[in-house]
């Protein structure tokens, strides 16, 4: 009841005046009926009036009993008008609540989205992007149709069985008793069953989440399913998935079916009684024709909200499982600075000391790493997969926090400086660079907003990309597919790179990021960036020695453990993985060579 409070909060003005239409709306409805059994009573049965206190002082305004019993057509039309006025209320009823779920939808939208975009790296990695999807949008949605709908027919049926009692208590408190026989059981039987079957929808939410996962994936990996011929092996994985989120929905409908039949029953039962009993008293001369219609037509609205019940409390149910999963999401915490959070002006220093680092309890990733870097220097770390070369990078950018040991810039420790301020300061290219679906342009100042035309071209130029993207019909304005699809892998990750060189950050960082592009715009990318990135400390991971062989230091990492460490001329001198990487690249190169000058011949 407090989240959902939380979530009014804002809005309880337009839920207030949504409230005040619906009292209006439904106490207008409650007066027709006495409309109706006046009419009854003073034409078919001609009997004198007699009704309650209330009605009898409305048709005083008309004139008195006289009055009305000689022209029934004021009836009719004291029915329209009340018909009309009721309508008006119906009217700001509707409007007033969708406003308010609809702003109450837009900040739930908001909130999630912010806060997303602060939680750990590490929950992303765990989370499937499928799902975060479909919480942000169909577990949303349905909480917006619970506070435009669901909550309005609460606030309706709570008034209806307030008035209808009420007026019922005023024309026969014996028929009152008879009409409320079954409706206890009624809404004992719904509350029971609605909380026996809470779990089935979260199991059907839970799989709507898995299906849009799958789908997600699907589509976002497409060109591998084509590329291998996937397609009838996808195409079953989501058949499996969809059929197990049909019958989760079936059993559902079953469930439901099963309510809607038991709790008809016991409606029409009590329709029946109100019947019976009202025969009875009638010919009794307990009460006239014109209460008796009057009382099952208050029977008939009393019974619809106990039997709209079932509806409310599965669309409830449904609602609170949404709010359950979205709830997880808002209540997991964000990053957390838990030093200093000091911005200081960054040079480029940067030293490790006896650094571990494990993603789990059981597996260590890092081990005891110690080395320094200093300004301007460039660092290139190689090693096998898997041997924690990605990792180091993770926790020089504060994406993961290290377990023991000290990581110092310029002689801070990193950990108290702002997790903001580290990443505005250090750029990175990654192996597999993100583009988002905008022009070139757009790409590549994303890092710096106000980055001129020249500054743009000259970062572009430094990537060995300018000439690719002046050679295209629209240049820099070419519009690239949803996560640059339409580029090569080497034009997107030398865009990615003119992205990160823009904006002149004192730490680089280029994360096999030269993998994709051939050996000659390797060497062109490399010389660019000495030039320009004089003050710049870089580091590079690659696979491929002649990317890093002229760094300043190279550390071989090897199962989280530095191997090597020195220049390339030291590292080849010795044994170890270095100099076979690179025993191994010489010979490939040399058979690359000896094959192209064979085929020329």
């Amino acid at each position: 009841m407090k989240k959902l409070l939380k979530l009014v909060k804002g809005n309880r003005l337009l839920y207030i005046a949504a409230i005040a239409s619906i009292a209006m709306s439904t106490f207008l409805a409650m007066l027709e009926p006495m409309v109706i059994k006046t009419t009854i009573d003073s034409i078919i049965v001609n009997t004198p009036l007699n009704v309650s206190p209330f009605i009898e002082k409305l048709i005083k305004l008309f004139g008195g009993k006289g009055v009305v019993s000689r022209n029934l057509w004021i009836c009719s039309l004291f029915l329209i008008t009340l018909t009309v006025i009721r309508g008006i209320f119906l009217f700001l009823r509707g409007k007033l609540a969708a406003k308010a779920a609809e702003n109450i939808a837009k900040n739930i939208r908001v909130k999630l989205y912010d806060h997303i975009q602060n939680l750990p790296y590490g929950y992303h990695v765990n989370s499937k992007s499928g799902d975060l999807i479909q919480r942000c949008t169909s577990d949303v949605d349905t909480i917006r149709r619970f506070f435009a709908v669901q909550l309005v027919d609460i606030g309706r049926a709570v008034f209806i069985v307030t008035f209808a009692l009420i007026m019922m208590l005023s024309l026969n408190k014996k028929m009152t008793v008879i009409a409320m026989v079954i409706v206890p059981f009624i809404f004992i039987f719904s509350y029971v069953f609605f909380k026996k079957i809470k779990h089935n929808f979260e199991k059907a939410d839970t799989q709507e989440g898995v299906l849009t996962s799958v789908l997600q994936e699907n589509l976002s990996g497409v060109r591998v399913v084509k590329a291998f011929g996937r397609q009838n092996f996808e195409i079953e994985k989501y058949e499996k998935q969809n059929k197990r989120y049909r019958d989760l929905n079936f059993n559902l409908i079953k469930l439901l079916s099963n309510y809607w039949s038991i709790s008809d029953l016991l409606c029409m039962t009590q329709i029946g009684l109100v019947l019976i009993a009202g025969i009875y008293y009638a010919n009794k001369g307990e009460i006239s024709l014109g209460t008796l219609v009057v009382f099952n037509t208050y029977e008939g609205m009393l019974l619809w909200p106990v039997r709209q019940l079932g509806r409310i409390l599965s669309d409830m149910g449904k609602m609170t499982v949404s709010l359950k999963r979205i709830t997880n999401i808002l209540e997991t915490p964000v990053e957390q600075e838990y030093g200093k959070a000091l911005k200081p002006d960054i040079k480029g220093e940067v030293t490790f000391e006896n650094v571990s680092f494990k993603y789990d309890k059981d597996t260590k990733i890092l081990r005891n790493l110690s080395f320094s870097v200093k300004k301007g220097e460039t660092i290139a770390i190689v090693g096998p997969t898997g041997s924690g070369k990605s990792s180091l990078v993770h926790l020089l950018l504060r994406l993961y926090d290290y377990d023991s040991g000290s990581i110092k810039i310029d002689g801070i420790e990193l950990k108290d400086i702002e997790r903001k301020w580290v990443r505005n300061n250090i750029g990175i290219v990654l192996q597999e660079p993100f583009l988002y679906a905008r022009t070139i342009k757009e790409n590549i100042m994303i890092s710096k907003l106000d980055s001129s035309d020249r500054e743009i071209e000259s970062a572009a130029t430094s990537a060995a990309v300018h000439e690719v993207i002046s050679s295209f019909e629209k240049g820099y304005d070419t519009v690239v597919g949803e996560k640059g699809v339409t580029l090569s892998g080497g034009q997107r990750q030398r865009v990615a790179i003119a992205r990160t060189l823009i904006k002149d950050m004192p730490i680089l960082i280029f994360d096999d990021s030269l993998s994709a592009v051939d050996a000659e715009t390797d060497r062109v990318i490399r010389e660019e960036l000495k030039k320009k990135s004089k003050d710049n400390t870089t580091f590079i991971i690659s696979h491929r020695i002649s990317t890093v062989m002229d760094a300043d230091k190279i550390i071989v990492l090897n199962q989280g453990k530095i191997e090597g460490m020195g220049t390339h001329k030291d590292l080849i001198s010795k044994d170890g993985i270095y100099k076979r990487i690179w025993d191994i690249q010489n010979s490939l190169d040399a058979f690359s060579e000896d094959e192209e000058e064979a085929l020329s011949e």
